[in-house]
């Protein structure tokens, strides 16, 4: 699968834990939208996946990606410490000078 490499980055820093990395796959003003909670700015992404990672332990394994100009989503299959894990959950991107701007996750 050809995905940009900023979502390549995203998805590797995932499997692996990095929440730095994973940070650092956002603008400084980018926003996450997910179970229902926005996150606004680095600082707010990075308590948000450093918290996610400790609680699922959550990997990614990418299934489709489609995009429309600045706008692309990835379907995953997401694994982890979760009831009915493993699902499928869409992850929905505003990329913007190679960095993520917005992303919303939906089941």
């Amino acid at each position: 699968m050809n995905l940009p490499k900023i979502i390549t980055d995203l998805v590797n820093a995932q499997n692996s834990f990095d929440s730095i990395a994973y940070t650092n796959c956002f603008s400084e003003t980018a926003v996450v939208f997910d179970e229902g909670k926005t996150h606004n700015g680095r600082v707010e992404i990075q308590h948000w996946i450093e918290e996610s990672n400790e609680k699922y332990r959550s990997v990614m394994k990418p299934l489709e990606y489609t995009e429309n100009g600045n706008s692309c989503v990835l379907s995953a299959e997401c694994s982890g410490t979760f009831p009915g894990s493993p699902i499928v959950l869409k992850f929905h991107f505003d990329i913007v000078d190679g960095l993520i701007q917005h992303l919303k996750v939906t089941g």
